[in-house]
């Protein structure tokens, strides 16, 4: 199985930069067994049926890009170099793994001072990360956050707009609770309340789980043979509660619908000895074609990147000629593909 097989040409003004409005109004593309269907997202309506239940990711999305400036005194005098940091996983005692840029040019030790008063000091540097101490911690550190940082819009958004205002609401889902991600489950931001109420009222259910996406998610797969990959690890929870409405769901006959590949991901760790059981913890799970699904019976997601573990996931689940007739489909009628795109319901 090669990196190549999982390629496709996707031209670069079908790369979405801001969310469809409202939010519910992107368009859906469903394949339903092999047979296509275009619609927009409110066609769940149709499409889900009493019994089934949606997963969601209630992971919050934290402000972790940040603008700062390092102070030097030395023999010509007083400096400020301008530094660029993106937060990446919390560590103790306050400390962020994080990615800086230019990381040559800091000492460990030096302070680097951001917007609101935030200020941070390098503890190390690891890897070709950064690890900064803050001057703040817990609901403290959050709320400077919010006012210091913007949102860590992927690099193929970044790369054609800066983040703004918006994106502290159009990044975020409507369901978002617990803080921790960096990168957001951005299937689920075609939901609002109107949809969420309308499902509600035919019938399907709802589970909440967390997984805080990390940074790692837009790594490059750079090994040809796609067994040799190794995924970068995001920690994730599946309650007692969660657990056993996803059980009960698939003892019922009803669907297990993950609204995201982050879902999708955490309640197949949390199935690996084939039943779905509460669970917490790192995971690192890695699902291409030939992964047996213990629980997810469809799955909603966006458009994804070529060549990418995402790619396999999808193509896990519906088998990889169905996945390239799918995406020849979406490029040759002009969806918009990833995080701010538009969106596909998969049935195998």
């Amino acid at each position: 199985m090669q990196l190549s097989d999982f390629d496709f040409f996707l031209p670069d003004e079908l790369i979405a930069t801001r969310p469809a409005n409202p939010r519910s109004s992107a368009r859906l593309l469903v394949s339903d067994g092999g047979t296509l269907s275009d619609g927009v997202v409110t066609d769940l309506l149709n499409w889900l049926q009493p019994g089934d239940r949606l997963v969601l990711n209630d992971t919050k999305v934290i402000p972790a890009r940040l603008a700062g400036y390092r102070p030097r005194s030395g023999p010509e005098g007083d400096t400020q170099a301008r530094m660029d940091v993106t937060l990446l996983e919390p560590r103790a005692g306050g400390a962020w793994a994080a990615l800086i840029k230019p990381l040559k040019k800091i000492r460990e030790g030096e302070e680097i001072i951001f917007a609101a008063g935030l200020r941070g000091r390098l503890v190390s540097k690891e890897d070709g990360q950064g690890v900064i101490g803050f001057d703040l911690e817990g609901d403290d550190f959050d709320a400077v956050l919010v006012e210091a940082g913007q949102m860590p819009l992927p690099p193929y958004i970044a790369a054609k707009r800066a983040a703004d205002e918006r994106d502290k609401t159009d990044y975020q889902t409507v369901w978002a609770a617990h803080s921790g991600a960096v990168a957001a489950p951005t299937a689920s931001l075609h939901f609002d309340d109107d949809l969420l109420a309308g499902l509600r009222t035919k019938g399907v259910e709802f589970s909440h789980v967390t997984l805080h996406v990390g940074a790692g998610t837009f790594l490059p797969v750079k090994v040809d043979n796609v067994k040799d990959h190794k995924m970068h690890a995001e920690w994730g929870r599946v309650t007692p509660k969660a657990a056993a409405e996803i059980a009960a769901t698939k003892a019922a006959g009803g669907r297990v619908i993950p609204v995201g590949t982050t879902a999708l991901r955490l309640i197949e760790s949390a199935a690996r000895g084939g039943a779905i059981a509460p669970w917490e913890g790192p995971t690192d799970i890695f699902i291409y074609p030939g992964f047996t699904f213990h629980v997810a019976d469809a799955l909603m997601t966006n458009f994804h990147l070529p060549k990418s573990t995402l790619m396999m996931l999808v193509s896990a689940l519906v088998g990889q000629e169905q996945i390239a007739e799918i995406y020849a489909h979406a490029v040759a009628e002009q969806y918009r593909f990833f995080s701010y795109g538009d969106a596909s319901l998969l049935i195998p």
